[in-house]
């Protein structure tokens, strides 16, 4: 039984990477065609597609009455994307710039957002309320971006007039994003079952089987998009995927599973060390970010360190 599980889990963590790469893809297309600005498509568009394996997750933990597993894996995510995401890209790289104010702004709402879900936390709880609170948050964000940047260049007006080779493969794009949301629902369900199934066995705690696990199933599209932007030679466009990516982490999912089934915590031990290296590593990358303008090697490796430590506690101390 616990072979089958097993496959189940690898499985679907596979398809989870595939089917969010696609979606990946497709939305690239889809805003190239649509000529999005690249701020918006990196920093939202981005964010949101390789956020979908979180979120169905997410939501699949959610309707099951398990958000643990959703608080875990966005705490393993969260740390991933802000350590080892951006310390790959910046080896990579040879050092992340960040040669925008706004980019230098953003990292700095993006530490604040990252750490806000652990504070609602504090009373023991995330409530409907909270949820409400955390959705507030983001649709704020999201709508000062859409002011301070250029509006989309061009919509549908006239855009496929005699065109119809254009069209089709803009629908195609179009089939190919949904056919990869219906896959993610699939997978994300076959990973919750599997996961809620080890946790039994091992008798680990559903946040700390999020963390470890989950997560690192979950996040593979944000590195392979990460590291295919560095080769293009678009290192922001890097850092505007990892931090859209945490901001959709921690306001729209958690705020969405909070709303389903609110979060109840009567024993704290699995969750203070996921709170303490979030809060480590969400504020080491806001100074990274703006002290010298750029994240360097050496402080992408102060980010590896970190999470290679976070990787040790979470393994030792249960």
């Amino acid at each position: 039984m616990s072979l089958v599980y097993i496959l189940i889990f690898v499985g679907c963590c596979f398809l989870l990477v595939k089917s969010g790469t696609w979606v990946v893809k497709s939305l690239t297309r889809i805003a190239r065609t649509l000529e999005w600005s690249e701020f918006l498509v990196t920093f939202c568009l981005m964010a949101f597609a390789t956020s979908l394996p979180e979120l169905f997750v997410g939501l699949s933990s959610a309707f099951h009455k398990i958000p643990q597993l959703s608080f875990g894996d966005v705490i393993g995510a969260n740390i991933l994307n802000l350590t080892l995401g951006v310390a790959i890209t910046a080896f990579l790289a040879k050092g992340l710039l960040l040669e925008s104010q706004t980019a230098r702004r953003d990292s700095f709402y993006t530490s604040i957002i990252a750490f806000l879900p652990l504070l609602l936390l504090l009373d023991g709880q995330v409530s409907r309320v909270d949820g409400i609170l955390l959705l507030g948050v983001l649709i704020f964000y999201l709508s000062k971006i859409v002011k301070q940047k250029q509006k989309f260049a061009k919509i549908f007006n006239d855009k496929f007039a005699g065109n119809l080779t254009q069209l089709k493969l803009f629908l195609k794009d179009v089939g190919v994003f949904f056919g990869g949301i219906g896959l993610l629902l699939i997978s994300a369900e076959g990973v919750v079952r599997s996961a809620t199934f080890f946790a039994q066995q091992i008798n680990l705690p559903l946040v700390v089987t999020g963390i470890l696990i989950v997560s690192l199933g979950t996040v593979l599209p944000e590195l392979t998009f990460g590291i295919r932007a560095v080769t293009m030679g678009h290192p922001e466009m890097v850092l505007g995927n990892f931090m859209g990516t945490v901001v959709v982490n921690s306001a729209l999912i958690l705020g969405l599973v909070s709303l389903i089934s609110p979060l109840r915590i009567t024993d704290f031990s699995p969750y203070l060390v996921g709170i303490l290296f979030t809060a480590l590593a969400a504020g080491l990358f806001g100074i990274f970010a703006r002290t010298s303008k750029k994240i360097s090697r050496k402080e992408a490796l102060v980010l590896l360190v970190i999470y290679l430590i976070f990787i040790i506690f979470q393994l030792t101390i249960r």
